[in-house]
């Protein structure tokens, strides 16, 4: 079997396709023959040698970058119950330390993993996961969004942001989100009810008085978005590298703003599925790459103007 692996930290051109014997599952795990892999931020930022993650893997190199697939169980571990060879799976894996998923073959912890409904693309699905997860623990876990909130979700368009407007969109919040001007229209058609196009206009002169702000960007930005809050306003910030920046500048305003990381959780995959299934919410795939091509996806991915997910198809 191939699979991608991080040799050293650095540019894109570090990727490296290479043979490897197939892994064995352990008593806990499955083997699936994977068919989609979702290529995300924290992808690219480890490979840079950024983040937690990668300081936890430092040691630990090569590596193989991946936590979210879709695919076809082939071997179970002696303690699973669950799954049988054939299967259709999908979720999260290996996170926050593994990985995997950029691979002809992963394993994922069986209790990890959900089954694809029979509609939905296995080609294509693998790109959902920890995007869409993402989105709905940043959205109700962190901000507890209430139906007839405003919102603002900066990034909109991009593989989380376009999940979060979705699912705020449907638990009928009004939602606002910036976006360039070539996703404006995409961004109304996926549920925004109003777009800011960050090319033109500074979210601070346009917004104010909000009950929550996803931040997707970080940095100056979400530092910016904090004005954009009403008095019992909230905040929250997903990439981890300068959600300590934002809360302090939070705290010396007098403001509410945290960090968190995502947290696989099948029970909100499987509601996040079923959304999906019934064509209330959409996993729009800007493109899909060969294992070969892992490098390329990644230029793209940290071009910063993805609208939607990339992925990898083995």
């Amino acid at each position: 079997m191939r699979r991608v692996i991080v040799p050293e930290f650095g540019e894109a051109d570090v990727l490296d396709l290479v043979e490897a014997p197939e892994p064995e599952p352990a008593a806990d795990e499955v083997r699936i023959r994977v068919h989609s892999a979702g290529v995300n931020p924290i992808d690219y930022k480890t490979r840079q040698g950024l983040g937690f993650v990668a300081q936890a893997i430092r040691e630990k190199l090569p590596w193989t970058p991946g936590f979210e697939v879709a695919g076809v169980v082939d071997a179970v571990g002696e303690h699973v119950a669950r799954w049988s060879v054939g299967d259709a799976v999908v979720g999260m894996i290996g996170f926050p330390r593994v990985g995997g998923g950029y691979a002809d073959k992963a394993l994922a912890v069986a209790s990890d993993l959900c089954s694809v409904p029979d509609e939905l693309d296995l080609d294509e699905i693998g790109g959902a996961p920890l995007a869409a997860l993402t989105a709905w623990q940043g959205l109700f876990n962190h901000l507890a969004l209430q139906p007839d909130q405003k919102v603002l979700i900066l990034g909109g368009a991009g593989g989380v942001g376009h999940f979060a407007v979705q699912f705020a969109s449907q638990h009928g919040a009004h939602v606002i989100a910036t976006g360039s001007g070539a996703n404006e229209d995409f961004l109304h058609q996926i549920g925004a009810d109003d777009v800011i196009n960050y090319e033109e206009d500074d979210v601070h002169d346009c917004c104010y008085g909000l009950d929550a702000v996803l931040d997707l960007v970080g940095g100056d930005t979400g530092i910016k978005a904090l004005g954009s809050l009403g008095e019992h306003g909230k905040l929250v910030t997903v990439p981890t590298v300068t959600a300590e920046k934002i809360m302090e500048a939070a705290r010396a305003e007098g403001l509410q703003a945290t960090g968190y990381v995502v947290e696989p959780d099948t029970e909100q995959l499987e509601e996040i599925l079923a959304l999906i299934n019934r064509g209330d919410v959409r996993l729009h795939v800007s493109a899909a790459y060969p294992l070969g091509d892992a490098a390329a996806a990644h230029r793209r991915q940290e071009s910063g103007h993805v609208r939607g997910k990339l992925i990898l198809q083995p």
